[in-house]
């Protein structure tokens, strides 16, 4: 998308209504009047050029309530794209979204965090113009390219440190020639949520993320809560236990050192039994500066890669190996306990699961949540904390990474405008 159109009376209100029309799927003039507080005048001056510019169609009318149907709105879905990136040490995963934020074609690709960061870039670049061209859509819709990785905060995962100094994003907006924007990725699959409607009219939601590591995505009322320096949301460095285990970041008994997938296949490789039964790889030796090596995105397996490791225990788990089962239980108690400590916080009303470690485990760690949550929220008696599994818990980050583009170049920093309930429309069929 270019410039606002010289029609647009204002960007802001461009951005408002276009965010509307996303959140609601249709809806009349009349309604985006209603729930915006924009003049008619204002209303069909923005309307007339997002329809112009593409962005915006119209789609059929409201079902007659005694007057003259309305004319309904909705998103043009392929009016325009975005790239998602999410670098992660385990792996990279492209998403090619459309307007709406649904998934176009995506792929994931092995082992990212041992490469050499310029040859990463190239390769990175490389895949986003495959994605693009495979899916044949035109490179001029593409709005740009979301990256999120585990390379940014105060303290990048040891196996990433290498990129700490790297400048990632300016690197592969020179080699893919669109614009890029950075990110976190668990903030990212919180917008993500927001974006493709799944998150509703909530106002404080936030999306808890195990991928290599734990971290969460705090959204208020559509807004990402970044923090002072972008690393709001790391329950993964909650301590739980003041003489507990060390980790990684330099403390110790946090979540992740707990109750993460590297704590969780340590465990299993300690226990002879289990070891043999879920065929882990060996440990190795701990590392030079003290700490264990397969700590997140760290060395410390034999062949497979953490999340293969994480993986197979669950898999064990499901078989019926007691220890295993165990061992996945703690692990989900522990994250209950510092997700608990998030709502509190936060006061949250929406709790999506995502990333994953909880694709794979989230049918032991949901019912945990859900249980610690329903026993000893704080606010429990004024309202409860709804705890969903996520439909792309997976490839989340990248799909969200996407949706970061999205946002930044049609709905910037705009708080989400609530619907009124009396607005609902319900689209009859479009003329032939």
């Amino acid at each position: 998308m270019g410039g606002p159109s010289r029609a647009t009376p204002h960007t802001t209100s461009r951005a408002a209504v276009l965010d509307v029309i996303r959140a609601a799927g249709t809806i009349s003039r009349a309604g985006l009047v209603a729930a915006t507080g924009f003049t008619g005048a204002t209303i069909s001056t923005v309307v007339r050029a997002l329809i112009d510019d593409g962005l915006v169609r119209e789609t059929g009318r409201a079902e007659s309530t005694g007057g003259k149907p309305r004319v309904l709105l909705q998103l043009d879905h392929g009016a325009r794209y975005a790239v998602g990136v999410h670098l992660d040490p385990m792996g990279v995963t492209y998403a090619l979204t459309d307007l709406t934020g649904a998934v176009v074609s995506r792929v994931t690709r092995a082992d990212a965090g041992g490469d050499d960061p310029a040859a990463m870039v190239a390769r990175t670049a490389r895949q986003v113009d495959a994605l693009v061209e495979g899916a044949g859509v035109e490179r001029d819709r593409v709005l740009g390219v979301g990256l999120v990785s585990a390379t940014g905060g105060a303290r990048p995962l040891p196996s990433m440190r290498h990129w700490a100094h790297f400048p990632v994003a300016e690197e592969l907006e020179r080699a893919c020639g669109l614009p890029v924007v950075p990110g976190n990725d668990a903030t990212a699959a919180a917008l993500g949520e927001y974006w493709s409607g799944g998150v509703g009219e909530t106002s404080v939601f936030a999306a808890v993320y195990m991928g290599t590591g734990i971290g969460a995505g705090i959204l208020v009322d559509g807004i990402p809560y970044h923090g002072a320096s972008g690393n709001a949301g790391e329950i993964g460095h909650v301590c739980l236990d003041v003489d507990g285990p060390p980790c990684w970041c330099g403390a110790r008994g946090c979540v992740e050192a707990l109750a993460g997938p590297a704590a969780v296949v340590r465990a299993a490789r300690a226990d002879a039994g289990l070891a043999r039964a879920a065929e882990l790889g060996a440990a190795e030796a701990d590392g030079a500066d003290g700490g264990p090596t397969d700590g997140p995105g760290g060395g410390g397996r034999a062949g497979r890669s953490e999340a293969a490791e994480f993986a197979a225990v669950v898999r064990a788990a499901r078989r019926g190996e007691p220890t295993a089962r165990a061992l996945l239980e703690r692990s989900a108690r522990y994250l209950a306990a510092a997700v608990r400590t998030l709502a509190n916080v936060m006061d949250l009303d929406l709790l999506v699961l995502t990333g994953p470690g909880l694709a794979v485990a989230g049918s032991v760690y949901l019912p945990a949540i859900r249980s610690e949550l329903e026993g000893a929220f704080f606010a429990r008696a004024s309202h409860p904390v709804e705890v969903r599994l996520s439909a792309s818990a997976a490839t989340a980050p990248a799909i969200g990474a996407a949706t970061m583009v999205l946002q930044s170049r049609l709905v910037p920093l705009r708080p989400r405008v609530r619907l009124p309930e009396d607005l609902s429309e319900s689209a009859a069929p479009a003329p032939r």
